[in-house]
């Protein structure tokens, strides 16, 4: 992790979760990290919605120059990146892993560089599964940003996964060594 505010809100995260892989989304009280509430978002992990936004800081809203509430975190990225982004989130909310990122966005003023962290709640009864992350810019002056592109990944904390499965197979999945594929005969 690079950004200042990257670093803070992951110790943060890291420090309510304790000794699970994930705390409790009503463990993160937006008063201890309110410097950094501009750029924390929520999503919602809705594959059929195309993981929407929940919440979104005011300075990411203000960066992208939109209300970012209900639109599709994937549809920020170029086409062609956006399978690993999902695939990304996927691991993030089912494997209960952090994620750092490195991310270029394009903008009238240039092309801009931005950290993106992303971070699981931990998974309870009755309640939608969800993320928190943030996304912070490594230079000022960029305003509506488009077309992004993930540049590096990797997770944090725990031993990420030997390969990423799509999900429908991953669900599947029953034992080691054995895995069961819908549809074919």
């Amino acid at each position: 992790m690079k950004h200042p505010s990257t670093q803070e809100f992951f110790a943060y995260w890291d420090e309510k979760r304790a000794d699970a892989r994930a705390p409790d989304r009503s463990a993160i009280e937006p008063d201890a990290v309110r410097e950094l509430l501009g750029d924390i978002f929520v999503l919602a992990c809705d594959e059929a919605n195309r993981f929407p936004f929940r919440v979104a800081g005011t300075r990411l809203s203000a960066l992208l120059g939109r209300d970012l509430k209900g639109e599709s975190f994937p549809q920020l990225f170029e086409a062609e990146g956006r399978r690993n982004i999902e695939d990304i989130i996927t691991a993030v909310t089912e494997d209960l892993l952090a994620v750092v990122a490195g991310i270029t966005a394009t903008s009238d003023e240039g092309l801009a560089h931005l950290e993106l962290l992303l971070l699981p709640f931990n998974h309870r009864a009755h309640v939608p599964l969800s993320l928190t992350g943030l996304l912070a810019p490594f230079e000022s002056g960029h305003s509506s940003l488009r077309d992004f592109k993930l540049t590096s990944w990797r997770y944090l904390g725990h031993r990420p996964p030997e390969r990423l499965v799509p999900r429908a197979l991953r669900k599947l999945k029953l034992a080691r060594g054995l895995m069961v594929y819908e549809g074919l005969r």
